[in-house]
């Protein structure tokens, strides 16, 4: 019986954003992670969300289980490692938009491993969703995303898959072979367009989808920004126009745009109207500063839609 819609796997990180007052430079604390910050989207949209990972005992991961509670995700898999410590990254503006900062080398999530795994989790969830970033921060958590995925695909679980590039944490070569391995297993790839490029060798969006549909993929949607979704499925290929609005900060846009749109994808089974609607609602996210703070809610987005 499937009692979760989607349950990611991956690391959270504390957030700590730029802000000036009173002519200093202050950071103040947030939440960020892909994949947590993927829940948290699909949550405000009414998805019933779940999260695996791996936290350090102290104030930054009891942060993180007050998040998940107050969002109402289940997190009742989720490691506490009394040796350990959660991972955090530190954003900051300039002119040409935000710049991370990350301290994270040797987080407790970066020691998840396969035999850690939730696998009851899994057979019980619609959707299983890691990244590339899920993989990219040691070799025992690329190993137990895969067997994640394995898994999920025995129990009949759809598997989603952001490919989210960060090249400070592996080379491009061992990028490429990992993330085309994984999204070869899946059946939502949801790439960005800067980091598909890079990875695929591809410019034009037309190839890239083409690309990861051929990997095996049923369903690709494609963010490319202000440039709107492309979506391609079955023998269909479209360009979802963006949502027009004044942008403050685009941190954490793109694991809105993924929540989004796997919870309306959940009601609908229509990817074309999920992207437009994950469109919108990361749209709404860039309105505030930080990752989590501005995702919209799902009475806020349908207003937007609507609008």
């Amino acid at each position: 019986m499937k009692t979760i819609d989607i349950l990611t796997i991956g690391e959270p990180l504390m957030e700590f954003a730029e802000v000036e007052r009173s002519g200093e430079r202050l950071y103040l604390p947030g939440h960020g992670g892909d994949v947590s910050n993927t829940a948290v989207a699909a949550a405000r949209q009414g998805a019933r969300a779940a999260i695996f990972t791996a936290l350090g005992a102290d104030s930054f991961g009891t942060d993180f289980l007050k998040l998940w509670d107050r969002e109402q995700i289940d997190r009742s898999s989720v490691i506490v490692r009394r040796e350990g410590r959660t991972g955090a990254y530190f954003i900051s503006y300039g002119e040409d938009g935000h710049v991370f900062s990350y301290a994270r080398a040797g987080s407790a999530a970066s020691l998840v491993r396969t035999d850690e795994l939730p696998f009851r989790q899994i057979e019980a969830a619609h959707i299983l969703h890691a990244s590339g970033i899920s993989q990219a921060i040691s070799e025992s958590c690329a190993d137990a995303v895969f067997a994640a995925i394995r898994h999920a695909r025995e129990s009949e679980t759809i598997v989603s898959y952001d490919t989210n590039l960060r090249l400070r944490l592996w080379p491009l070569d061992r990028a490429r072979a990992i993330i085309h391995g994984a999204v070869a297993l899946s059946d939502i790839a949801l790439p960005g367009l800067d980091d598909a490029q890079q990875l695929t060798g591809l410019e034009r969006p037309e190839d890239i989808c083409d690309f990861y549909r051929r990997l095996g993929c049923e369903i690709v949607a494609l963010t490319m920004g202000k440039a709107g979704t492309m979506v391609a499925a079955g023998a269909r290929r479209e360009v979802i126009p963006a949502r027009p609005v004044q942008p403050v900060d685009a941190t954490g846009a793109g694991d809105t745009f993924d929540g989004a749109f796997l919870a309306e994808w959940l009601i609908g089974r229509d990817p074309f109207a999920a992207a437009a609607y994950a469109n919108a609602a990361a749209a709404l996210s860039t309105l505030g500063k930080g990752a989590v703070a501005p995702m919209p809610r799902r009475a806020e987005t349908e207003a937007f839609v609507r609008a």
